[in-house]
């Protein structure tokens, strides 16, 4: 497998210069929100829908440089991805989400307390690049369904407009920890997290798709 430095000549300056002064993982988010540099291009980098990232059609193998790049991500109004620093702006492909849901840890779990504790539940999600979040008011849980199979697709949102997509063993995590919950006069199903009901589905309809 090739090693990404061999392509490195190819990036913008900007992200040379910010590979050569990466140093561990875990220094958390830049504050891309606030920069507005000028668009540079595109640039031949994509994430894959299982949160694999390749650059110029070679997998990153450097989970810290993976780690390093998902920090200066951002997603903009015009629902495209680019790779941000203080300087330059370019443009990269995300087949579905960038991230990906790789843990969940609940707190005060509702089935185990009952019904009533429905909303002292909290779930944590860990993302595959190091990312933790709260479930709730900040990051919403949302679900989708699968056009291909009809199964659902459970994503959270992350920062800013980055979300991550959640893979099935989690999903069914979720279900188990759900219940029936009336939104606007409809049963539906669905997991509480940090106050905040989050809906599944209508509730007739749940088991079917989980089969």
């Amino acid at each position: 497998m090739k090693e990404l430095f061999v392509h490195m000549e190819t990036m913008p300056k900007g992200l040379q210069e910010m590979i050569r002064r990466a140093g561990p993982a875990g220094r958390g988010p830049a504050p891309v929100e606030s920069w507005e540099p000028d668009f540079c291009g595109d640039l031949d980098m994509r994430i894959t829908a299982d949160g694999t990232w390749y650059y110029m059609g070679t997998p990153i193998g450097r989970e810290a440089l993976v780690r390093l790049f998902s920090t200066v991500l951002r997603r903009d109004a015009d629902d495209r991805y680019y790779l941000v620093t203080p300087v330059e702006k370019v443009g990269i492909q995300v087949e579905d989400a960038p991230f990906i849901g790789v843990e969940l840890f609940v707190e005060n779990p509702a089935v185990a307390a009952g019904a009533d504790a429905s909303s002292a539940q909290r779930l944590s999600v860990r993302t595959n690049v190091g990312d933790v979040v709260v479930a709730g008011r900040d990051h919403p849980l949302r679900f989708v369904q699968d056009g291909e199979n009809g199964g659902l697709i459970p994503y959270i949102l992350v920062r800013g407009r980055l979300e991550a997509r959640l893979g099935r063993p989690l999903l069914y995590e979720l279900a188990e920890l759900g219940g029936v919950t009336d939104v606007e006069g409809t049963a539906q199903y669905g997991v509480w997290s940090d106050g905040c009901f989050f809906a599944m589905m209508p509730a007739d309809e749940i088991a079917e798709v989980l089969e």
